[in-house]
């Protein structure tokens, strides 16, 4: 099957087309729609960044700037765009965007971006105007056409009518009359108190497509005379080929080439499985002189060493804590430490590339389109104009498909380029490769101190963070002076505890090994360290988990406070850590804008947690679409349990990855998901970010409840590898 080109599935029928060009405050531009005919895109088209496009048969299709690998921004879109057109739910479709910082870029960002749960958030405002827009339009053409007053026309539905006359008509029967009206300024938006929609449960849009099998992901696309290409990287991260012998790949049925690329050595086959074999018989020789090939345990020594309270910057202070600390009644010191973790989406990484008379067309699941569209045409030479990305489904990231570096991009434009002239070809990862080869989240060296006084007060509090930087050094470099990565340390810093003296630095440390963002990215180990090293304070001063975070908390009506107070409503609280059998570990944490607190009931199986049941309470602000929230939160729960119980990504002797599939790196099974019952707090507050929020806190949770049975504090994850 090939999938046609953007201008090609557009130009489909006639229908009304909004484009808005918004900056950051959500401000729609003026201009003219646009009359989509069979024969491409007529006169008077408003822009090329169209957000909502109304066909003759009456369909809403809302162009999202944001990739859906299941999050639920196409869901969460169209939502806002239903809204405030007032359309019926039936009606609403989703299509990806495709790649153009300009037009489609994340408001938050400046480049088009998928990332820091950030989908609504910066879309809330945008997607409303520019369903406000389309529904100010098709009310113009109706009183036009009627020879009626627009304030006499009423939308409900779908269906525009005027009671009056008894005249009605749906979107579509007015879409191109609507197409010739003014493009409004500043439509306006409907009072919260009015939505109808946001805040309701609705089906996801891409839900029925990816059970029926008619969508399409990145794995389906195939192009006329497309060759598979498998790149064998090497297999410590950081090497380079010195020398290679194909001879024996060469003969493999079905291999047409192999070349050598700056990623590796390429195969390139008629088909997967021959590209597979003929791979398995190269024999390269790798040059690791500039490769990582420390192992984690020499990796985690020489963090330890360099986490000094004095090393690298400070990057939140408050008194002086190290007297506070020094003249404590009390010390308590402890370090924690985090593996690399690989993503492990359950779509490995892949791409399409189309190469004809100096023109590129690519298909991919892209987290930042704009980026690898730049990297093929600079590889290619053939200028960003000459490109075209196409945004496809993906089956899962969590960060994996965010790359600064242009990884995926820059591999298959090295592949067409070595290949030289037209052609097409569609590079495809295994398993294996990602977790052996990819980017990981960051290793992490967390030392922290405090000081309890006579009462069992915390006096004085200092985390001393170590970590390689994931943005420093990249495009997406804050440009700060003093050299800092706030996803680093995130999480660590602004707590909502009101602690007298707070000293916390961030340590910089340097590899080869690649480092990503990955779900909730610093704040999955901060949240960790934090609030496991708070319950053990907690539990050294004899103070309830619950009420003692209450009393340390800044506000007493602090969005944190009231998340926490839920959750200890919800799981039935009552000061009790174990009860028969079952311990309850409590957490909190903010990320993203988001609060969110967690309890967990917690029970020991063979000298192991086993996780029955874990109550949430999430503000998340406005709840566009609660289905999607829970379906997050109960997803992040579970992504954050299975990696704190078993994940752990380990280089051996010589920089070798140890895990290799998922019989290795295991993910969480079914029967060991707990119950998950999840409370949304009513807000009026702008949305904010879902997506990642909800896997910070589950993996102290755990912990605490799991000291709190065993006596057993957990300072090194996983809990596997660490004897539990």
């Amino acid at each position: 099957m090939t999938i046609q080109s953007r201008r090609q599935f557009l130009a489909t029928g006639a229908g009304l087309v909004i484009g808005l060009a918004l900056p950051m405050q959500g401000r729609a531009q003026s201009g003219a729609a646009a009359v989509l005919t069979r024969d491409g895109v007529g006169p008077g088209t408003f822009a090329p960044n169209a957000f909502v496009r109304i066909a003759p048969d009456n369909t809403v299709t809302v162009i999202c700037k944001h990739i859906e690998f299941g999050q639920g921004p196409f869901t969460g879109l169209a939502t806002l765009v239903a809204e405030e057109l007032d359309a019926s739910w039936d009606q609403m479709r989703a299509e990806s965007a495709p790649a153009n910082d300009e037009l489609y870029k994340n408001l938050f960002f400046g480049l088009q971006a998928t990332g820091g749960s950030t989908a609504i958030a910066n879309s809330y405002t945008q997607m409303r105007q520019a369903g406000a827009a389309a529904r100010y339009m098709l009310v113009a053409a109706a009183a036009r056409e009627w020879g009626v007053s627009a304030e006499e026309i009423i939308v409900e539905d779908g269906v525009i009518t005027h009671a009056a006359s008894g005249q009605a008509a749906t979107f579509g029967d007015l879409a191109e009359a609507a197409a010739q009206q003014q493009v409004p300024v500043e439509p306006a938006l409907k009072n919260p108190s009015e939505f109808k929609l946001i805040g309701t449960d609705r089906p996801k849009l891409d839900t029925v497509g990816k059970t029926d099998g008619t969508a399409m992901f990145t794995m389906d696309v195939y192009r006329d005379d497309m060759q598979t290409v498998v790149v064998r990287h090497p297999e410590v991260v950081g090497a380079t080929v010195a020398t290679f012998d194909d001879s024996e790949a060469l003969k493999v049925k079905g291999v047409q080439a192999v070349r050598q690329i700056p990623q590796g050595i390429a195969v390139y086959a008629t088909s997967t499985g021959a590209a597979l074999k003929g791979r398995s018989l190269l024999t390269v020789e790798w040059d690791t002189s500039k490769a990582e090939t420390r192992s984690s345990e020499t990796i985690y020594a020489d963090f330890s060493k360099a986490a000094t309270r004095d090393a690298g910057v400070v990057v939140e202070e408050i008194g002086d804590s190290g007297a506070a600390i020094d003249g404590a009644e009390t010390v308590h010191e402890v370090e924690f430490r985090f593996p690399y973790l690989a993503h492990a989406p359950m779509e490995p990484l892949d791409a399409v590339l189309e190469v004809r008379d100096g023109k590129a067309e690519m298909w991919m699941g892209a987290q930042f389109p704009g980026v690898d569209k730049g990297a093929v045409a600079q590889t290619l030479g053939i200028g960003g104009e000459n490109v075209t990305l196409n945004v496809m489904l993906a089956g899962g990231s969590f960060g994996r498909r965010a790359q600064t570096s242009a990884q995926i991009g820059l591999e298959i434009a090295e592949i067409a380029k070595a290949a030289g002239g037209d052609g097409a070809w569609k590079l495809v990862w295994t398993r294996e490769d990602d977790l052996t080869g990819g980017y990981y989240r960051p290793l992490t060296v967390h030392r922290m101190r405090a000081g309890l006084d006579a009462d069992g007060s915390i006096v004085g509090w200092e985390n001393t963070v170590v970590n390689q930087s994931i943005m420093l050094d990249t495009f997406m470099d804050q440009g700060n002076s003093e050299g800092k990565d706030p996803t680093s340390y995130e999480g660590s810093t602004k707590m909502p505890y009101d602690l007298p003296t707070i000293r916390v630095n961030w340590v910089r440390q340097q590899s080869p090994l690649s480092v990503l963002w990955w779900r909730s990215v610093g704040h999955s180990h901060t949240g960790y360290a934090t609030e496991v090293f708070l319950d053990e304070l907690l539990e050294m001063a004899g103070k309830d988990p619950v009420q003692g975070r209450l009393d340390l908390m800044k506000s007493e009506a602090g969005r944190d406070r009231a998340v926490l107070e839920k959750v200890a409503e919800i799981a039935g609280w009552d000061g009790t850590k174990v009860k028969g059998d079952r311990a309850y570990g409590v957490a909190v944490h903010e990320s993203f804008n988001t609060y969110v607190a967690q309890i967990a009931e917690v029970s020991d199986v063979g000298g192991f947690p086993r996780v029955h049941k874990v109550w949430v309470a999430v503000d998340c602000g406005v709840a566009v679409n609660p289905n999607v929230i829970r379906a997050q939160i109960e997803g992040g729960v579970g992504y954050g349990l299975g990696t704190v119980l078993f994940n752990d990504l380990t280089l051996l002797e010589g920089g070798i990855v140890s895990q290799k599939n998922f019989d290795t790196y295991r993910m969480l099974r079914i029967h060991e998901m707990p119950e998950v019952d999840v409370a949304i707090i009513n807000s009026v507050a702008e949305p904010t970010g879902v997506g990642e929020p909800g896997t910070p806190p589950i993996g102290p949770a755990v912990a605490n409840a799991w000291r709190a049975l065993t006596g057993q504090a957990v300072r090194h994850l996983p809990f596997e590898t660490t004897g539990v």
